[in-house]
């Protein structure tokens, strides 16, 4: 076990699990935090031994997105807090982007409240369970500073009908609801959230690593293109993915009928 002041990082089994350590601050999305998570991140990024990483956090609240005392407190910049309030949105997006070009699949595991950018992070990751308790929102709207970034990654994963309720409403949704709106694909007791993930965590871990990245980021790719180009980009990357060992070992362990054996590297 190793740890920073604000993210907690353990490594068991292959899998990665960076926890929000700021309980008393709500886990705020604060500058600390962000490039504390950012920095895990992308630290991660070449280590073969990591096949999953889980994003969880420790208190009642897994995050209330960002410090509003911090931000609150650059408005007493001599610009009006301006170069701060670009810095912090733009590390947040760096820690969103670090989340979705991160080679390996990444897992919110969501225990209490979820709000702003903090439901940010739910939905920016690529799967997410949450314990039936947990809650979520972007109230933004609520306090005159509406929700743009988190906007990003719901309009992504949401329809637009479910987005915009969330956005312009600000109200709170439950667990249930929110996987209904597809933010999360999981709703478990709260005795039942660990084994949840861990079954997740170890259905990844028996894939090829390979295959996951090249999947990943395909998935990512395609979903911004004309439905015309994701044809001529998938192709490329199916002939691509073919031609890769892993490839050739999962098929040829299906047609002979024996287990296949992947590597554990790319």
């Amino acid at each position: 076990m190793s740890s920073s002041d604000c993210v907690l990082t353990h490594i068991n089994d292959h899998v990665l699990t960076l926890t929000l350590n700021q309980p008393d601050q709500r886990n705020a999305l604060s500058a600390e935090m962000l490039n504390a998570l950012l920095t895990q991140l992308l630290q991660s990024y070449d280590n073969d031994h990591i096949r999953a990483v889980v994003i969880a956090a420790n208190g009642t609240v897994f995050s209330a997105g960002h410090n509003l005392k911090e931000l609150n407190d650059h408005h007493q910049d001599a610009d009006g807090g301006k170069d701060f309030f670009q810095h912090i949105m733009q590390l947040c997006a760096k820690v969103m982007l670090a989340i979705v070009n991160h080679p390996r699949p990444i897992i919110a595991k969501v225990q209490g409240m979820a709000t702003a950018a903090g439901c940010q992070l739910v939905a920016s990751c690529d799967l997410a369970i949450a314990t039936e308790d947990s809650r979520f929102c972007t109230p933004g709207v609520n306090i005159g500073l509406f929700c743009s970034t988190p906007m990003v990654a719901l309009s992504r994963n949401l329809t637009r009908k479910q987005a915009m309720q969330m956005l312009l409403l600000g109200d709170v949704i439950d667990a249930p609801t929110a996987l209904s709106y597809g933010l999360i694909n999981q709703s478990v007791p709260k005795d039942q959230i660990d084994a949840a993930v861990e079954d997740y965590c170890q259905k990844l871990c028996q894939k090829s690593a390979a295959t996951l990245k090249i999947g990943k980021e395909a998935f990512y790719q395609q979903a911004e293109m004309p439905l015309d180009a994701t044809y001529d980009y998938t192709c490329d990357v199916m002939v691509n993915n073919l031609l890769h060992r892993e490839a050739k070992e999962g098929i040829g362990a299906f047609v002979e009928k024996r287990p296949a054996k992947f590597n554990s590297s790319e």
